[in-house]
């Protein structure tokens, strides 16, 4: 009697291990899914909400950028 409820046990804990490795890999693959569309649906929305509701200063900061090295030595590279 005892040989058998080893061998059972065995064979539970075999069974165990199998489902929680299944839970544990359904598990981080549905969080990295979640994690990738969150993320590309921000940037997308990102995009869109610049090109539509960006008004006219939607590149302030490069023009200005660029207004300020205006003149500048160019330093590095090959001549």
């Amino acid at each position: 009697m005892k040989l058998y409820y080893t061998t059972h046990s065995v064979d539970c804990e075999k069974r165990w291990r199998f489902i929680m490795g299944g839970y544990i890999m359904d598990l981080t693959l549905v969080a990295g899914l979640i994690i990738g569309i969150t993320a590309t649906i921000g940037v997308l929305m990102n995009g869109v909400g610049i090109k539509f509701f960006g008004g006219k200063n939607r590149s302030e900061f490069s023009d200005q950028s660029a207004r300020l090295q205006t003149g500048w030595k160019n330093v590095g590279g090959k001549k």
